[in-house]
């Protein structure tokens, strides 16, 4: 790997900024576009179900582009593809904020999630470049708390836009960040690839591993208005299914595959990638389902239901440096595994949910969730990305990433779907006491979330029968978001129950590089 050594880059504090800058960016853009979502559909007249794929655009584009993204990378220059990305997010982001209508948001999204792609391999890949084994746990630190504000404060800041300049500004506000990460770096950071990698592409792994993403993702979202049984959803979860088993096949074969499988012969790579997966999942389902349950249901504004979801990025910066300390001391595989559990002791609390109950409850959750995920997220990050062989680190970030982004648009998708299926039986139950038609409880579901659509339907009603109407709905989605988070628990569970077995204790010295 050609790239110069830690002595030899002298502003390395400066170009991690820089790359911190840019990771901020895109988790804050991961992040915030769930909040605004029901000011767009009032501003635009456009069903919630359909804005939906305003946000999971930026996800669903970004998770099928990582991984290739990793490898590129490696082949072409990290820092070369990371000022790409920047150009990409902030160009795209500023045309996103020009265009109107739902086919102009939900492209510019997509494009800024390819540019987001980019980004995210290369910030990582470039800091075992800069810094020493010694202090490379210090700086994915840095990075991480970084990271997981930007995605925890996405909400707030969100909703603080809208409040004061318009949603259209979490699209706009990426240009400017993005033209200073990309001096910062370019000035700052040094080039590195892998001088011994070939040049050619793996054409079929790109392929069946872009299609595998896309087609699960596709179906996650889809699934949640066609319905999980529908033929073109079922088939699209066995295509994927399919295709991923391809993917491997292929990489076993290629002579110079996208992902170099034997990175999976080491267990704690494995067990990091299934614990990143499922931390994204978990924190990204949860805000998401959150955010529209503070607006929906408690009657709170973008902004004020963007605060209220604020106590979790304490508790990530208070345990992102005590994560740190332990993992050097002790190695990762502790800090991870508690960390699970922790989480899922928080989503527990959180999910305890009515149209009445105590804030301070789910502040607490929220602390203790943030608390799991600040002390796992530097061990985490230093297993997958420094662990493996510094030929393969924009591949194992890319991986690291793909987990990442997979996870966070499941997570949406999982757990908006679960939400949904636990309040349908109550609030069509209680619309069919008010006489309402199947049609209409359809139409009516909008009205929650402010839609011109829906108060039209409502306004239709008697005075009486609307306060049932909109009681019964409130409590239904009250239920829903409360399973929906209680799920995530028991998957943040699972995850720390199946680490137990996948990553093995290790002999090998904490810190010692493979």
């Amino acid at each position: 790997m050609s790239a110069m050594g830690a002595a030899a880059t002298p502003h390395r504090r400066i170009a991690l900024f820089g790359l911190c800058l840019a990771a901020g960016m895109v988790w804050l853009a991961f992040a915030d576009a769930g909040i605004v979502l029901p000011t767009v559909a009032q501003e635009l007249d456009i069903d919630l179900t359909d804005l939906q794929w305003v946000n999971n655009a930026f996800s669903l584009a970004c998770g099928v582009v990582v991984l290739s993204a990793g490898r590129f990378s490696d082949v072409y220059g990290r820092r070369l593809m990371f000022l790409i990305g920047t150009v990409m997010f902030g160009v795209f982001g500023l045309l996103s904020a020009l265009l109107s209508g739902l086919p102009g948001l939900i492209a510019g999204r997509a494009l800024m999630g390819v540019g987001a792609a980019l980004i995210l391999p290369a910030t990582l890949a470039l800091i075992p470049v800069m810094f020493d084994r010694d202090s490379q746990p210090g700086a994915f630190g840095t990075w991480m708390a970084v990271a997981w504000v930007g995605q925890a404060a996405g909400p707030a800041v969100g909703g603080l836009l809208t409040a004061t300049v318009g949603w259209r500004a979490i699209l706009w506000m990426n240009a400017p960040l993005a033209v200073l990460a990309f001096y910062l770096v370019l000035r700052y950071c040094p080039e590195s690839r892998d001088v011994e990698a070939p040049r050619g592409v793996d054409v079929a792994g790109l392929l069946t591993s872009g299609l595998a993403a896309f087609l699960l993702l596709y179906a996650c979202t889809a699934g949640q208005e066609d319905g999980f049984g529908s033929p073109l959803i079922v088939a699209c979860f066995v295509a994927s299914a399919v295709l991923w088993v391809a993917f491997v096949v292929v990489e076993g074969r290629v002579r110079n595959p996208l992902v170099e499988l034997r990175l999976f012969q080491a267990r704690d790579f494995d067990g990091a990638l299934v614990a990143n997966l499922t931390m994204n999942l978990v924190f990204a389902g949860i805000s998401y389902v959150l955010a529209l349950y503070l607006q929906d249901v408690r009657g709170y504004s973008p902004f004020v239901a963007g605060c209220l979801l604020l106590p979790a990025t304490v508790t990530i910066l208070v345990f992102n440096p005590i994560g740190q300390r332990i993992g050097q001391r002790r190695g990762p595989r502790g800090p991870i595994l508690t960390a699970m559990f922790i989480m899922a002791l928080g989503a527990l609390v959180a999910g305890i949910l009515s149209t009445s109950s105590p804030y301070w409850l789910l502040a607490a959750g929220l602390l203790v969730l943030g608390a799991g995920i600040g002390l796992l997220s530097t061990p985490l990050s230093d297993t997958a990305v420094a662990g493996p062989p510094a030929d393969l680190a924009g591949t194992a970030s890319g991986l690291f990433k793909s987990t990442s982004m997979l996870g966070g648009s499941l997570g949406v998708a999982l757990l908006a779907a679960a939400s949904g299926a636990f309040q349908t039986n109550a609030g069509t139950r209680l619309g069919h006491e008010a006489g309402l038609t199947d049609g209409q409880l359809d139409r009516l579901r909008q009205a929650l979330t402010a839609s011109k659509q829906g108060q039209s339907q409502l306004a239709g009603l008697s005075d009486a029968d609307r306060m049932r109407v909109i009681d019964g709905y409130h409590q239904a989605q009250a239920a829903g978001a409360a399973g929906a988070v209680k799920l995530a628990a028991v998957i943040a569970l699972a995850c720390g129950l199946l680490l137990l077995w996948l990553w093995p204790r290790s002999r090998r010295t904490p810190g010692a590089t493979r």
